[in-house]
């Protein structure tokens, strides 16, 4: 099983989050994408806790009822881990070695870089390019991550019916799909660094991307399930019928002013308190661009509450702008859907590497 590895045929792109299981089909024709088919399949509570695994058969038959509905051929499929649930390292190796020599030098020397037994992981690595100041060493990208892991999503995409080809890590497909943010940008503006938050329903990853390429990552326990269990507190819901209430509208007037504005101010406060970990980081203290992905993106004005209180561009990131649609998929559900497809749809580009 790799953690990196490219050239594949084509796969579905597959993101199982705490509360869901997304896939996502691409083609490419002349450099185009087009989207052939998704699905978005609600988990029960507890299959995933903070994006591991527990219940590898429940994800298992969510993924088959995502593939159902779907409609999709393709079995192959590219799933991701959560960067909590990796470590990565770049490190430097001599540039005259070839990959077989490689590999064994880092096989040798991992157990340096990495706190776990060997035994008990998977070890991938891939070459970034030269080192910079230095022709004669390149920089590795070295990405270690418990056996347990690869295995229970492994075990899950088989139990759905699919087979695993290739296992990547979350901040990279998100890394991945931000080419395509770009187009979202207006002419003239400086898009060099572009920080993509992705609030899930239980946790807020922030990935900054510098031309193309990933700078920094952080993830943390903030997400929709807090403004769920509110709605359930205020109002005796259930979590279920709060969640679909949230969604489709229908709860009490005092819901918005009460409850829902002062959820979008906590997640402006909380995209702030990220930046300013990034900048604190001490390699840039401006961002260009602020994009918007996960589930909370669908929020109503949350770009506008974010861009005022942050002084920043913000946008709702949509991957999908400039691709055309297969008659299968709804224009309507994508569009509503495209913040949270962001990691899907990293992955599914893996087929075109």
């Amino acid at each position: 099983m790799s953690l990196l590895k490219r050239k594949q045929p084509v796969m579905l792109g597959l993101d199982i989050s705490s509360t869901t299981v997304k896939l996502l089909e691409l083609s490419m024709t002349d450099g185009h994408y087009k989207v052939e088919s998704m699905a978005i399949e609600p988990l029960p509570d507890d299959a995933v806790s903070e994006k591991n695994i527990q219940d590898p058969e429940a994800v298992g038959e969510c993924i088959q009822k995502a593939v159902k509905k779907s409609g999709t051929k393709v079995k192959n499929a590219a799933v991701a881990v959560a960067g909590s649930a990796v470590i990565t390292k770049i490190i430097t190796m001599p540039a005259n070695l070839s990959d077989s020599e490689l590999e064994s030098q880092i096989e040798m020397e991992a157990d340096q870089y990495i706190p776990y037994p060997l035994e008990e992981i998977n070890l991938d690595f891939e070459v970034i390019g030269p080192t910079r100041d230095n022709p004669e060493t390149v920089d590795v990208l070295l990405a270690a991550s418990r056996s347990e892991n690869i295995e229970t999503r492994t075990t899950a995409l088989e139990i759905g019916g699919l087979k695993p080809k290739i296992m990547d890590v979350e901040a990279y497909t998100i890394e991945h799909a931000s080419s395509l943010i770009a187009a979202q940008i207006e002419e003239g503006e400086d898009n060099r660094i572009i920080a993509v938050i992705d609030i899930g329903a239980t946790m807020t990853s922030l990935n900054v991307i510098e031309d193309g390429n990933l700078i920094y990552t952080r993830e943390q326990s903030f997400g929709g399930k807090q403004l769920t269990e509110e709605i359930m507190r205020r109002y005796g819901l259930s979590y279920e019928e709060a969640g679909r209430l949230k969604k489709t509208g229908g709860l009490p007037d005092n819901y918005i002013p009460e409850v829902l504005e002062p959820f979008k101010e906590t997640i402006a406060q909380q995209v702030g308190r990220f930046l300013q970990f990034f900048y604190t980081s001490g390699q840039h203290s401006s961002v260009s661009l602020i994009a918007l992905a996960g589930g909370c993106a669908a929020i109503p004005g949350i770009d506008e509450l974010i861009e005022s209180q942050l002084e920043t561009r913000t946008v709702i990131a949509n991957p999908f702008a400039n691709m055309s649609l297969s008659p299968k998929v709804n224009p309507q559900s994508l569009s509503n859907d495209a913040p949270s497809l962001m990691i899907a749809c990293g992955l599914a580009m893996r087929s075109f590497d």
